[in-house]
């Protein structure tokens, strides 16, 4: 069973939503500091951490950056509710998904499992082969890819977005397509989730040489993994 990471200073909070993930059948362990629970996310023993934004000492939008460096484990962001600048500078920095405080029980699960669902290994069987074009390939078993020859460094939700513009290279993905593969979740509307994500993984992969992206936004249709 998934493990998750609680990282938040609200402990009363925090005490409620654990015991509501542990009847849900997730084990959870509770961090009220930054630092704290920083140095949880890299002990290797969960498989999803819910990070609180404002917090004392190192907030969430520090702590972030630092298991990104170290980790691909998925990050799960709390946000004040009205706090749209903290939200997009969480996806940037390489949050899979956040939700808004306070938020609803039921959809915290939902959030965790949709994340889970996308990252934890389930093609065991082999059923997924590398899928490569030009220089770019993924392994979606493995949750793994390489550009150029040398490793791509994605969030899990990054992974999800590339891998579906990459089966479809040459063709464009619809926003909602994207968001329900890569999110698990429909797109919302005036929520730029997709468009931020779609950003990072553009500068990962850089341009053609005639200065275009390699992923494209075609309007009215989506993004599009561009053939060269």
């Amino acid at each position: 069973m998934a493990c998750v990471l609680l990282i938040d200073d609200d402990a009363a909070l925090a005490c409620l939503l654990s015991e509501f993930l542990i009847r849900e059948g997730f084990p959870v362990v509770a961090a009220n500091d930054g630092v704290v629970g920083f140095a949880e996310a890299l002990s290797g023993n969960y498989s999803i951490v819910g990070l609180d934004v404002m917090m004392p000492r190192l907030n969430g939008l520090d702590v972030l950056p630092r298991i990104r460096r170290e980790s691909t484990l998925p990050v799960l962001m709390l946000t004040g509710r009205d706090d749209e600048a903290d939200r997009i500078t969480g996806l940037e920095l390489g949050a899979d998904d956040y939700i808004a405080k306070p938020c609803k029980r039921r959809e915290l699960v939902a959030r965790l499992r949709a994340i889970l669902r996308r990252t934890l290994p389930g093609a065991a069987d082999g059923r997924f082969g590398p899928l490569t074009y030009r220089a770019l390939t993924m392994w979606p078993e493995q949750r793994r890819a390489q550009w150029q020859g040398r490793p791509l460094e994605l969030t899990s939700t990054e992974f999800g977005l590339l891998e579906l513009s990459l089966r479809h290279a040459g063709h464009p993905v619809s926003r909602c397509e994207l968001s329900e593969h890569a999110l698990g979740r429909p797109i919302a509307r005036y929520v730029r989730s997709v468009e931020m994500h779609m950003s990072s993984i553009r500068r990962k992969l850089g341009s053609l040489p005639d200065g275009r992206q390699r992923v494209q936004a075609v309007y009215r249709q989506g993004y599009q993994l561009v053939k060269e």
